[in-house]
């Protein structure tokens, strides 16, 4: 695939990781090493696996590493959920960040589809 700084998914990965961070550095002290770190490894783990998966050799291992960047997105959208029941987000900013974590995924889910296996 070569350069992942081309793919418009991974661009706005790196845009979901500051928003990620800046959204988890209001949580409550007793989350720093708990759901707000859990949130950010997700959210770094989507990115760095497509930037992974494009430094391998073929479609078929970046194949996989977009399919491991699914699986941390879905993990980032349930922590989102966890953060707004708990009432560490307000529903607006985390309607707004899932919304984006659903983009993400249906652009995923099609680089994925246009990948050769």
């Amino acid at each position: 695939m070569g350069d992942f700084r081309k793919l418009e998914a991974w661009q706005k990965c790196q845009k979901l990781i500051t928003w990620v961070y800046r959204l988890t550095s209001g949580f409550p002290a007793t989350e720093r090493y708990g759901l707000s770190s859990q949130m950010r490894r997700a959210a770094v783990s989507v990115s760095a696996n497509l930037a992974e998966g494009c430094g391998r050799m073929g479609d078929v291992e970046l194949k996989r590493f977009v399919r491991i960047s699914l699986g941390s997105l879905a993990e980032l959208e349930c922590q989102l959920l966890a953060a707004k029941d708990l009432e560490f987000l307000e529903t607006t900013d985390a309607s707004s960040i899932i919304a984006e974590v659903h983009s993400i995924r249906g652009m995923l889910q099609s680089l994925h589809r246009a990948l050769h296996s």
